[in-house]
């Protein structure tokens, strides 16, 4: 399984220097569920973009778009996921979710 490239948020890097052994237990069970089904890696990171979209979560989307693309996700692909929430989020949600996508695919904020 391909090991991502992005680099974790810095406020998670804090975490884990002032609990590292909870850090450390954390990323063992993203590993282990990243590694309980079928789904390739890209499907996972949108799958995760879709949680992350539903949960309200900004920062989860932002790092799930950018591992999606580290994926092999397009563009296209990512903002699919966001109109696909419009049905079940509503479309404010799904619209922030475009907003979310497009500050990591224009550079914008992370």
């Amino acid at each position: 399984m391909p090991q991502p490239q992005t680099e974790p948020p810095r406020a998670y890097e804090s975490f884990k220097d002032s609990y590292p052994s909870v850090g450390t237990a954390y990323e063992q069970l993203g590993e282990a569920c990243h590694a309980a089904g079928p789904l390739d890696w890209k499907t996972r990171e949108l799958a995760k973009l879709g949680i992350a979209i539903g949960a309200g979560l900004e920062s989860a989307a932002h790092a799930h778009v950018r591992l999606a693309l580290e994926a092999g996700a397009e563009a296209d692909e990512l903002r699919h996921v966001a109109v696909l929430a419009t049905t079940t989020v509503g479309f404010p949600s799904a619209r922030r979710a475009l907003a979310w996508i497009d500050d990591v695919l224009t550079g914008g904020r992370s």
